[in-house]
């Protein structure tokens, strides 16, 4: 068999000339995953990415804990800090990034940014649910009651909605 006489090992009518760089498998474009050293077979790229998984059962549950914790805390403060709340938020949620992966022991999974933030959004929750009340309870004094209520309501959301990015961000990685 010469070389411009190979097909792919998943399709097999379609001739190919691209080569698997780590098992030599020939593969078509369509099956080629591009990777940073060269291309290869999704085999091989998924056997590699089963190496990066070292999370445990329990460090999505734990990363969902301490970023409610931790959000549901820091909400609450840089509520009182108004717009300097804003400023420093984004710096909080590396922060907190940070003691989710000392709390999971550094361990990884494709899941646990994602925990992290549904974590976060449950921290954010009680703070939204006290102000709603706040606005329902000074819904009969007037407008401009309600209106400085709402307004009140805008600080927990655009504070946890810049801790929570952040902290997705951190623990996501780059990905390009």
């Amino acid at each position: 068999m010469t070389e411009l006489s190979l097909t792919c090992a998943n399709h097999p009518g379609r001739p190919t000339t691209l080569r698997c760089n780590r098992c030599e498998k020939p593969i078509c474009s369509q099956c080629a995953v591009l990777t940073p050293v060269g291309y290869r077979c999704r085999e091989c790229v998924r056997g590699q990415q089963t190496v990066f998984e070292t999370a445990t059962r329990w460090d999505l549950p734990l990363a969902f804990v301490v970023s409610a914790v931790c959000v549901g805390v820091a909400t609450a403060f840089l509520n009182y800090l108004a717009y300097w709340g804003l400023i420093v938020a984004p710096v909080v949620g590396g922060g907190i990034a940070e003691v989710v992966r000392w709390a999971v022991r550094r361990r990884r999974s494709r899941y646990l940014a994602l925990a992290a933030a549904v974590g976060g959004g449950a921290g954010v929750i009680p703070l939204v649910v006290l102000r709603l009340g706040g606005l329902f309870l000074f819904s009969g004094l007037g407008a401009r009651a309600v209106g400085v209520s709402a307004l009140g309501l805008l600080w927990p959301l655009a504070s946890g909605a810049l801790l929570i990015g952040t902290l997705y961000y951190r623990l996501r990685g780059i990905r390009i």
